[in-house]
Parts: C-alpha cells; structure tokens; sequence
C-alpha cells in the first residue's frame, strides 16, 4: 500500500491514508499511455469529411474529343481528375475514426498515468469535497488554498454528496470533475493537477487493481 498525505478543504494535512499502489505506484508505461490518448481522441474525430467523385460532379457526360488522330492524350470525360473542376481521385468520405484497445490495455494505461502524477507531485488527496451551498466562490477559495492555478481534475466517488461542489465549479475555466468511473486517459493526462476525495481513491485502488 502506497502511504499519502490527507488534506482538509482549507489544505490542512489532518492524517495519512494508505491506497493501492498497484493503482498508484506502479512503473508507468508510456507506450500504453500514448496509445489510450490516441484511441481517445481518434474516437472524437467527427468523420464527417467528403470530397466528390468524378461521377458526382456536374457535367463532362461528352467525350472531349475524338479517341484517335488529334494528336493529343486520349480523354474520356472533361470531370476525371486531371481535369480543373474534376471530380477528386482517393478523397475523403465520411468515416468512423473510433477503435477499441484491450480492457487489460486501458487499466494499465490508467493505472500508469496515475502513477505518473504521483510521481510528479501532481496528485493530493482530501477528506471531502462537500459544500453547504452552491458558491463558485467557495470553490476558488479552496483551489487558492492549495494554491492550483492551472488545469485541476478534481475525481469523486458517486456515492458521495458532491452536487454543490460541481455545480459550484463548473464555471471555473481550470476546474474539472469527473467520478471514479468516468476517469480517462486524456483528462488525467490534460490536467496539471489532480486530486482525489478519500472515498474516490480508494474506490480507484479497488476498481482499476
């Protein structure tokens, strides 16, 4: 078990907790780790691209001129691709980009970038995040407190009463919030800083293990 600080919401250290270091203390490996981003993003591609053939273009039904005896490259349609408002040979038509790695291959790769931010001091861990109300202001206070100037993904258990955290921070362009099961390799990778409720690290240490 990997041994870790425990902060309140005002960045006072009040115990140490221990959490699954198969989770957070593993050797990272970067090819996975790039491989989940790529697969990730590739999925977001839109896919809705299209260039028009030579049998979609408007016209060139005549041929041009005759086959043989004008002393000139034989041509078939004024719309083949060598011709200016031709159709486009090999273009792009609308695709899915989207493909699917190993489940074994995404936990490592999840697995490896938390152990990423450990190693880079990235990552704390908090009692709770827990508001009385829904104030934007309340949440900069906290961010300021442990003074998170840059991209945060701040990671919650969905069993916790989180609602007035999120709905406190989602106007604040460097915040994020996910739950432990809607952790992914590019938001951990995007964010400078990430922290963990106690609940939620340690339902990471039981689900990616």
């Amino acid at each position: 078990m990997a041994q870790f600080d425990l902060y309140n919401q005002q960045a006072q250290k009040i115990s140490e907790i221990e959490i699954a270091d198969l989770v957070f203390g593993i050797t990272p490996n970067k090819q996975v780790m790039f491989d989940s981003i790529v697969m990730q993003q590739a999925g977001l591609r839109q896919g809705t691209h299209s260039t028009k053939t030579r049998m979609e273009v408007r016209g060139g039904g005549r041929k041009p001129w005759r086959q043989k005896g004008t002393g000139r490259a034989r041509q078939g349609s004024t719309r083949a691709p060598q011709w200016v408002g031709g159709g486009r040979a090999f273009g792009p038509k609308p695709r899915d980009y989207a493909y699917r790695l190993n489940r074994k291959v995404r936990r490592l790769a999840l697995r490896s970038l938390l152990s990423c931010k450990v190693l880079d001091n990235s990552m704390i861990v908090v009692d709770k995040l827990n508001f009385d109300a829904i104030k934007t202001k309340e949440f900069v206070n906290v961010m300021n407190a442990f003074k998170f100037e840059r991209k945060t993904l701040f990671v919650v258990d969905i069993t916790e009463d989180f609602d007035n955290a999120f709905l406190s921070m989602r106007n604040i362009p460097n915040a994020m919030m996910l739950t432990v099961e809607g952790l992914n390799s590019f938001d951990i990778a995007n964010a400078d800083k990430i922290v963990f409720t106690e609940a939620a690290a340690q339902k990471a240490g039981e689900v990616f293990a």
